[in-house]
């Protein structure tokens, strides 16, 4: 499989500064040691729904379907790429001052391209404990909502007045 940025740019669909974040940090995953997961035994938790994201599903291999991808909201370049089996862990941290203003994103992508891994990132490894991971992915039985008729996962449903419901149709977030 080609990892280059040019192929990751072909899959993500462009070229931008964001995919040029997720693209070093995960050159930095591979330098120490974390290499592309072909199930779960890698797992990433990213603190970005930015394009860096895209990165780190195609360079390390970690994806929502599989399970081994986990997003926390906090709008931080951060990723932790951790080994389910050795608990070895590595946290990269977007440096500030990496966004110059008054760059075009063309400018900005070949910045971030270009900087050492140093002026970067801060990069910090641990080791993660198990009772700290996430659970590995599990296939969950599916429940029709009594509102909607949608097929809901178990464990993702609400009991109201003994009906069982999808969140949506309670009015809890939802799509």
């Amino acid at each position: 499989m080609d990892l280059s940025y040019e192929a990751l740019s072909k899959f993500h669909g462009h070229s931008c500064p964001g995919l040029a974040v997720g693209y070093r940090a995960s050159q930095v995953a591979v330098r120490n040691g974390f290499k592309r997961s072909s199930d779960e035994e890698i797992f990433a938790i990213v603190e970005t729904d930015s394009c860096s994201v895209d990165a780190i599903q195609y360079i390390l291999g970690c994806t929502f379907g599989k399970g081994n991808l986990f997003y926390k909201d906090y709008g931080k370049h951060v990723f932790t790429i951790v080994n389910r089996d050795t608990g070895d862990a590595i946290r990269i941290s977007l440096k500030p001052g990496v966004f110059k203003e008054g760059l075009s994103m063309e400018e900005m992508t070949k910045r971030i391209l270009s900087l050492s891994e140093d002026e970067l990132f801060t990069v910090k490894r641990f080791k993660m404990p198990k009772d700290e991971m996430p659970d590995k992915a599990r296939i969950r039985k599916s429940i029709i909502c009594e509102k909607c008729g949608e097929p809901v996962m178990e464990t993702r449903t609400v009991k109201k007045d003994g009906k069982v419901f999808c969140i949506p149709c309670t009015g809890g977030d939802g799509v």
